[in-house]
């Protein structure tokens, strides 16, 4: 699956040790255009990081594998980015935002009382 927004927020990177040696991860905040944005946390692991680069106001598309997994009877489910393309600087991604929206129709003030009921 692919997600493509503009990068709003980094959070810190977090690492420790685990069976396997050392880990990294960071997360980072992608807000998706449409009529309603949404916003999504991904995380990158590892090497990913440094390989991403990313930045605040980056557009990219994240190709996402999305998992849930079960701990003491709870479900906690994970947005995992396994490639990160960035596809240009923020202002040409916000011009093409505004075109994604459905085109506005008005109307002069005869054709608005032209109502079928």
């Amino acid at each position: 699956m692919e997600l493509t927004g503009t990068v709003i927020a980094l959070l810190p990177e977090v690492n420790g040790q685990g069976k396997n040696g050392t880990w990294r991860k960071q997360e980072f905040i992608l807000e998706i255009p449409s009529q309603y944005p949404k916003k999504v946390c991904i995380s990158l692991w590892g090497d990913k990081i440094d390989q991403a680069d990313l930045n605040i106001n980056d557009s990219v598309t994240a190709s996402i594998d999305i998992e849930s997994r079960e701990y003491n009877s709870r479900w906690y489910t994970e947005v995992k980015a396994w490639k990160v393309d960035k596809s240009g600087a923020a202002a040409p991604s916000s011009s093409n935002a505004g075109s994604a929206l459905p085109p506005v129709t008005t109307f002069s003030e005869d054709e608005s009382d032209d109502l079928p009921f």
